[in-house]
């Protein structure tokens, strides 16, 4: 997997900066505990955190090729490419020697193969940087559905890169400054592709590369959400989704670590496990090891509402004994989930105050113990996305709102969907005036609408479900994706996502909606593809959303330290608060304002952290 980061400048000779991209290189250390690395020539520096996956000796990094004793191109590469077995044959037989066996240096010699088209054949996760010293370019590229982070900080003779902000901001070029945009953009919950909220910063888009040459700075497109005529019938499109689920974890079973999947007992997770014990056992290589978060008490005392009707222990424990995984639970309980050593270290990985609270901690612990016995995990994350899953899918007011349905659904960014205060709703009024959320969002929203490929003949339906899956999978996955790297990767564990495929995306988002849903529920391809291997319990089972502890203590302790931010003249996020709404939330206690209270304590220890300035 690994952390990545650079410094290109035309104007200088970085052969004496190695300071600085130790420096950079240093904030990756979390993502790749295993090895480091710097690469330093007259106008390009990269650096290089390894975790080890495939190739263990051999593919150590920022790695180069060379003819003749003169070096061509170099590369500081993070993730996996699925099918580089395959492109390595191709290779060889065109005369391409290789040293090692990693998929790494296959992505050096496709390149020099193929030029930038060798994008087109790549299949898996992935975001890195080549360097061509004969040319003096670097591209920038990042895999098709953005699974991997990828930043970068255009300078007045070059760029600045890295896998994550931190990188980026440890160059005394680079500052830590949010403004009004940036600040929208962090509440508004919309996912700007490209956007990454520091004033001067960019994200990499999915499925996009960035060229940098001594003229300036090209972006381009290599892979889209597609429109195609879908001419299979139901019983073909099923099996064409079974068949290329099949292929997916099989390619993604490979590692030479021990490997293990995320288990929730819902669909999604349930067919990866399923296929993973399956795919394991036809290679005799013994039972899936298998991981499952929980919370003290929470499946004796657990209470359905409209977002979580089950608890899911006993559902992950149905599939685990079906499957006959080697599974294990991990118990959290509400004084780790506030323990302020927990929630800096996700504050840290995020960069970014998005205040999700207990859902990142959880998150972040549950990785940290799995990281204990095993360095990569398959993960159900996207199946929603790709399938139709989430419940305002099949909300008749959400899919016909006129913004981003989620938003819909939770009452403009509600995140609990169960209480009166949003999200930003214990901010100062005139705060919220300045950075306008329901004009950012509704810029945003047309912005994404304008990009959609549609089908002729479509009907008025089938058009509002491609525009809503649309949505979902270049906008909300984004959020998931992102928190999914930032606390695997905070602990060293590389979180693989088989849905995330961009062959059953693309075949999936062609199918018309009427199929999608063709017995009447969310999510009837995959049911219906991988029921077999699933028991009758975990097949049927709805919906059930990433698990939110219901510890009333977790919500008082929350309380608590919202009354001392506001008995405190000097926190850091007083001026931008409602005092009067805040101090109401605490006077009412009982977890009523339970989000916006992690946004604001997240952001208050953002500022008083992590170096950063509010320019609003």
């Amino acid at each position: 997997m690994c952390g990545i980061t650079g410094w290109i400048s035309y104007d200088r000779d970085l052969t004496g900066e190695r300071a600085t991209l130790d420096a950079m290189t240093q904030t990756m250390a979390c993502r790749g505990p295993d090895a480091g690395g710097v690469w330093l020539d007259r106008h390009a520096a990269f650096g290089h955190r390894r975790l080890a996956v495939i190739d263990l000796e051999g593919g150590k990094q920022p790695m180069a090729v060379e003819h003749d004793g003169r070096t061509v191109l170099v590369t500081t590469y993070s993730g996996e490419i699925y099918n580089y077995r395959e492109l390595r044959a191709e290779l060889d037989s065109l005369g391409h020697a290789f040293r090692t066996s990693s998929d790494t240096e296959v992505a050096l010699h496709a390149y020099l193969e193929w030029g930038e088209s060798f994008t087109e054949r790549l299949n898996g996760m992935y975001a890195f940087a080549l360097w061509d010293p004969r040319t003096e370019e670097l591209l920038l590229v990042r895999d098709r559905m953005g699974i991997k982070p990828l930043y970068y900080y255009p300078t007045a003779d070059g760029v600045l890169f890295g896998s994550e902000p931190k990188a980026i901001l440890a160059h005394p070029l680079a500052r830590a400054v949010v403004d009004t945009e940036g600040l929208a953009e962090l509440i508004a919950f919309t996912k700007t592709p490209g956007h990454a909220i520091y004033r001067g910063m960019k994200e990499v888009r999915p499925g996009y590369t960035v060229r940098v040459r001594r003229q300036g700075l090209s972006v381009k497109q290599y892979w889209a959400l597609d429109a195609a005529e879908h001419t299979d019938d139901l019983d073909t499109t099923v099996s064409t989704v079974r068949g290329l689920l099949d292929d997916i974890v099989a390619r993604q079973l490979i590692a030479d670590v021990p490997l293990c999947t995320l288990l929730s007992g819902g669909l999604d997770s349930s067919v990866i496990t399923a296929l993973a014990a399956k795919g394991l056992a036809a290679g005799g290589k013994g039972a899936v090891r298998s991981f499952s978060v929980d919370f003290v008490g929470q499946t004796e005392n657990f209470q359905a509402d409209d977002l979580r009707p089950t608890p899911d222990g006993p559902y992950a424990h149905a599939l685990a004994e079906h499957v006959r995984s080697d599974h294990s639970d991990i118990v959290l309980d509400t004084t780790t989930l506030m323990n302020s050593g927990h929630r800096d270290a996700v504050l840290a990985a995020r960069d970014l105050p998005f205040g999700l609270g207990e859902a990142d901690t959880s998150l972040y612990l549950l990785f940290k113990a799995i990281r204990e016995q095993s360095t990569v995990a398959l993960s159900g994350e996207s199946a929603d996305e790709v399938f139709g899953g989430y419940k305002w899918f099949h909300d008749k007011a959400a899919v016909e709102a006129d913004t981003f349905p989620w938003l819909a659904a939770f009452d403009l960014n509600n995140f609990a969907g169960r209480s009166s205060y949003t999200r930003e709703a214990l901010l100062a009024p005139d705060l919220l005036a300045k950075i306008d959320l329901p004009g950012y969002r509704e810029a945003r929203y047309r912005e994404a609408l304008a990009e959609v490929p549609y089908r002729d003949g479509d009907s008025a339906l089938e058009r509002r479900m491609r525009e809503i899956c649309y949505l979902h999978l270049t906008r909300f996955v984004q959020f998931l994706l992102d928190r999914k790297d930032r606390m695997s990767m905070a602990v060293g564990l590389e979180v693989r996502v088989p849905f995330c495929d961009h062959r059953l995306v693309n075949y999936v988002f062609n199918t018309p909606w009427s199929m999608k849903t063709f017995d009447g529920r969310e999510k009837s391809l995959l049911r219906a593809a991988c029921r077999d291997v699933l028991p009758e319990s975990v097949a049927n089972r709805v919906k059930s959303p990433y698990p939110s502890t219901q510890d009333p203590r977790y919500a008082q302790a929350l309380t608590a330290e919202l009354k001392g931010v506001l008995a405190d003249q000097d926190a850091p996020v007083r001026p931008l608060l409602d005092t009067a709404r805040a101090t109401t939330a605490v006077e009412e206690g009982g977890g009523e304002a339970r989000f916006p209270t992690e946004l604001v304590l997240s952001v208050n220890r953002w500022l008083e952290t992590r170096g950063a300035t509010l320019e609003v």
